[in-house]
């Protein structure tokens, strides 16, 4: 199982999460990529953490919306978000390589991710940049999302996630977080759940009925309040279950 975490998001004067803390616990990690989050800095610094630690650098790819940390919906035209998507893998990239490692995989964030479930130009705009890129990049994403749909139709390699802190819906997708209960926080509940999803036992959605996710990852978040000491107990919890954690790319 791999566990992955969504790193690099520090921005001038603030500060996000606990990178250094995260990585040792992670096997990959979602670097922002500057258009949510992250500044140059921050960036150089995670993508040598990650080199070396062994941790995959993947690219958390967004919308290009700094003030909304990349969690508001953007009407973007799929010409200029592919031309975003691009411009971020690039940037990320050049990061990676001076820290003698390179981007492994890519990720979106917030409401593209979201939108991307649904969304078929949006979501068919973020494939063809990955393509355009470098085609043996694999894609990480939700289950059943247009995203991943169209990312096999074009060859990528798919990698389908669950999520260790969020809530889901009877249909598999994440609670909004404007809803109460969206994103959970209690790390006992939260590592019992990553072990039913990283063992194929089913896990309660929001209405209380039962979901089996099989996730080839896991992502907790980095940003969530209590974040690292949560990564410690899913990560042992795993450990403890016979789960190998490792890397997906």
């Amino acid at each position: 199982m791999d566990l992955n975490a969504d790193l690099g998001e520090s921005f001038g004067a603030w500060t996000l999460g606990d990178d250094a803390e995260m990585l040792p616990l992670v096997t990959s990690a979602n670097v922002a990529c500057g258009f949510h989050a992250g500044d140059p800095v921050t960036l150089r610094r995670v993508c040598e953490g990650a080199a070396a630690a062994g941790v995959s650098v993947g690219a958390q790819v967004s919308y290009r919306d700094l003030a909304g940390f990349g969690r508001r919906f953007l009407d973007a035209a799929p010409d200029e978000l592919t031309a975003d998507v691009l411009y971020q893998l690039g940037a990320l990239e050049a990061f990676a390589r001076v820290a003698g490692t390179r981007v492994r995989y890519v990720k979106p964030h917030g409401a593209l991710y979201n939108a991307i479930v649904a969304h078929e130009e949006q979501a068919a705009a973020v494939v063809r940049a990955v393509v355009e890129y470098d085609r043996t990049l694999p894609v990480l994403g939700l289950p059943g999302s247009a995203w991943l749909r169209l990312a096999g139709e074009a060859g990528l390699t798919v990698v389908a996630e669950a999520f260790a802190d969020r809530a889901y819906t009877p249909e598999g997708t994440l609670v909004p977080r404007r809803l109460p209960g969206a994103v959970l926080h209690d790390p006992d509940e939260i590592a019992r759940r990553c072990v039913a999803m990283a063992t194929g036992e089913p896990v309660a959605a929001v209405d209380g009925s039962l979901l089996v996710l099989a996730p080839a990852s896991i992502c907790v978040h980095g940003d969530t309040p209590g974040a690292v000491a949560i990564a410690r107990q899913v990560r042992a919890a795993l450990t403890r279950a016979g789960v190998a954690l490792a890397p997906f790319a």
